[in-house]
C-alpha cells in the first residue's frame, strides 16, 4: 500500500518555496520525488487532501473488477452454441418419413429386389467440433415417374443436409450465405424468410428446378432441398417432342417442405 509522504525536519510553513534554517525540506515530495507547491498545502495539524493518483488507482481497480465480472458472465470468443438437444445417429436419413412431400408428390421410392432404397447417403461425420450428414432421397412412385404430355418424364429428389456446429456459432455464416446456392452466389435466386421455424429460416427458389429450405437453430444448420428433373424417354407414339426444358413449378410444395423440415428437426432431437 502506498502511504502519504512524510515531511522532513521541523514543522514549518510550506508553499512559499523557501525553507527555514534547520527545518529541512520546505515542500512535500510526492511518490515521484516532485514537490507540490500549490495543491494540498496547509498548516501542520490540518488534514491533507487526498492525492489525485489515489483516485486514478481506485478507478483502475474498479474497471478491472468490472471487466473480470463481464468476462465471467459473457465469455466472448469461446462461447459454444446451444445445441438444443440435436444429435446425429448412424443413419439419420433412414428414418426420415417425408410424409408431406410424399403426399403432395409421391412417397419415397420403395425398396426393390436388389435392396435399393432410392437413397444415397454420404455417411456421418462425428467430430468434437462438427457433426455432419447428408443424403438424397428419390420421390418416385411405384408406377414410375410423372410423365408430361410431351413424352418427358419428371422425377423428384429430396436432398437433406445436417450440420451440428458444437464449438463455434454458425449464425454469422448462415446469414452471409442466405443467397448462395450449391452453384455459388446467384443474384437471381429468390430468398424469403420463413417465420416460426428455428432461430432463422430462409426459402430459396430459382428457375432451375430447385427449391431449398434452410434453418438455423443454435448450433444446428439444416437444409431440405427439392429437385425436379426431366428424363428423355421414348413414348408409345415416338420420341419425346421439344427440348424438355420446362421444369415444373415447385412453389405448390413449399408448405410440404416446411412440414417435413419440422419432422426432421423433431427427429434429430433427443
Amino acid at each position: 500500500m502506498i502511504s502519504e509522504p512524510e515531511m522532513a525536519g521541523e514543522p514549518g510553513r510550506v508553499g512559499d518555496g523557501e525553507a527555514r534554517d534547520g527545518d529541512g525540506a520546505g515542500e512535500v515530495l510526492d511518490a515521484f520525488g516532485q514537490g507540490h507547491m500549490g495543491f494540498g498545502q496547509g498548516r501542520m495539524g490540518e488534514p491533507w487532501p487526498r492525492r489525485p493518483w489515489r483516485w486514478a488507482l481506485g478507478g483502475a481497480v474498479v474497471a478491472s473488477v468490472v471487466w473480470t465480472v463481464a468476462l465471467l458472465l459473457f465469455p466472448w470468443g469461446d462461447r459454444q452454441p446451444d445445441m438444443h438437444g440435436y444429435w446425429l445417429n448412424e443413419a439419420p436419413c433412414a428414418t426420415l418419413p417425408l410424409k408431406a412431400l410424399g403426399t403432395a408428390i409421391a412417397p419415397r421410392e420403395p425398396t426393390d429386389e436388389a435392396g435399393s432404397t432410392g437413397r444415397a447417403d454420404s455417411g456421418v461425420l462425428n467430430d468434437p467440433a462438427l457433426d455432419q450428414a447428408s443424403c438424397f432421397i428419390a420421390l418416385r412412385s411405384a408406377t414410375g415417374p410423372e410423365r408430361s404430355t410431351k413424352g418427358w418424364s419428371i422425377g423428384y429428389t429430396v436432398g437433406v443436409r445436417m450440420e451440428l456446429h458444437k464449438k463455434t456459432d454458425p449464425a454469422a455464416e448462415f446469414e452471409a450465405k442466405r443467397g448462395v446456392t450449391e452453384f455459388g452466389a446467384d443474384p437471381g435466386v429468390k430468398v424469403e424468410a420463413v417465420a416460426d421455424l428455428g432461430d432463422k429460416a430462409y426459402l430459396l427458389t430459382s428457375d432451375n428446378g430447385i427449391a431449398e429450405l434452410r434453418v438455423l437453430e443454435g448450433g444446428a444448420v439444416l437444409s431440405l432441398a427439392l429437385y425436379s428433373s426431366l428424363q428423355n424417354e421414348e413414348s408409345l407414339d415416338g420420341p419425346p417432342m421439344g427440348d424438355g426444358s420446362d421444369l415444373p413449378d415447385l412453389s405448390p410444395y413449399q408448405s410440404a417442405m416446411i412440414s417435413d423440415m419440422r419432422d426432421l428437426m423433431d427427429g434429430l432431437k433427443r
